[in-house]
């Protein structure tokens, strides 16, 4: 599975960029805003530390706006993807950009209809939100799992990428239920370290080692 970095905290991509295990990021416009940068630098900037894909998403709602802030975006960098709305102009842009060889992440996916049509008009990723969904009494993981057999049905490449991760549970059973990826904030990404019995057991057995007195080095 893909771990994605939700974020446009330089310093934090990079901190966890060196353990090995981010495999890409993605931003919207509302983790720019909190930035208070520049998009395009935010952008670039964030592909140079990461070689996987780089989710930046246009602003304008018309396919046209589109169309022109896609190609603006994936210039930036090789490892730009372009985020599009799931409506019917951003499906259209998917679509145009598909054809251009421009990669794109369809974003605000909630039923399984949605992400069929994101994957028939070519996208690269589809984001269900799952945790948007859980908040307002819907399964969200259990839109993985329709997403998942849909795929499988008809051979889409489109890859499905959980988003609206709340815990590292969501994770885990985003995995379970079939999903190619999933973007975590950084703080959630931290906990898929932890485990209380991990830092127990480690605590006993430096507890134990140091009584015999050794030293490896």
């Amino acid at each position: 599975m893909q771990l994605f970095l939700d974020s446009t905290d330089v310093a934090v991509i990079k901190d966890l960029a060196a353990t090995g295990l981010v495999d890409g990021v993605t931003t919207n416009p509302s983790l720019i805003a909190k930035s208070g940068r520049n998009m395009l630098e935010v952008i670039a900037e964030i592909c140079g530390l990461v070689e996987g894909p780089v989710s930046a998403e246009v602003a304008a709602t018309d396919l046209d706006g589109m169309l022109a802030e896609g190609r603006k975006l994936a210039g930036v960098a090789e490892n730009v993807t372009v985020k599009v709305p799931l409506t019917r102009e951003g499906l259209m842009a998917t679509q145009a950009f598909s054809r251009e060889g421009i990669k794109t992440n369809v974003t605000l996916c909630f039923s399984a209809a949605q992400a069929m049509l994101a994957a028939k008009s070519g996208a690269t990723f589809v984001s269900p939100f799952i945790g948007r969904l859980d908040d307002h009494g819907a399964d969200g993981m259990g839109l993985i799992h329709d997403i998942r057999t849909i795929y499988d049905n008809y051979g889409f490449d489109t890859e499905i990428l959980a988003a609206s991760i709340r815990t590292s549970g969501h994770v885990a059973q985003a995995a379970i239920a079939g999903a190619d990826c999933a973007t975590i904030p950084p703080a959630t990404f931290q906990d898929l370290f932890k485990h209380p019995l991990t830092e127990k057991g480690l605590q006993q057995f430096l507890a134990d080692w140091a009584k015999t007195g050794q030293s490896i080095l």
